[in-house]
């Protein structure tokens, strides 16, 4: 679904993951992305993409976001925000969004913006329906 703009929830959100996209390694797709999840505690973790010449060993913002909110001894992630260099809000490819499920919940929104304000919200469920999760496997 299309938003105007952000909740004032994810505001944070988004000044960290711009800040992480500017810090992008992303020198062969020109493509920089910055992610940022907030943690049921209130603490934020960004992170950038960073790519490789060996393409396939890449990795993405959120899963740099998502190692840097683990490292800290956090597990649960209740609200994300994307923000790509594109014209259009891209948001978290397959294996992210698998990634992103491991630690939150489905009705987690995830805010997917650009730098130039356009912006769309969903939910790890509109993203990843009929996921499969840790609760799967108790």
């Amino acid at each position: 679904m299309h938003v105007e703009r952000l909740p004032a929830s994810a505001n944070e959100l988004y000044e960290a993951a711009v800040g992480a996209l500017e810090r992008s390694y992303s020198p062969y797709s020109h493509y920089p992305v910055g992610a940022a999840v907030r943690t049921a505690s209130g603490r934020v973790f960004a992170g950038c993409n960073v790519e490789n010449a060996s393409f396939p060993l890449g990795t993405c913002a959120e899963a740099g976001a998502i190692a840097a909110m683990v490292l800290a001894g956090e597990r649960d992630i209740v609200e994300v925000v994307t923000v790509t260099g594109g014209s259009e809000p891209g948001t978290p490819c397959g294996g992210c969004r698998q990634r992103l499920r491991e630690f939150a919940q489905p009705s987690a929104p995830v805010h997917a913006t650009t730098i130039d304000g356009r912006l769309l919200t969903s939910t790890i469920a509109d993203l990843l329906p009929h996921s499969f999760g840790p609760e799967n496997l108790t």
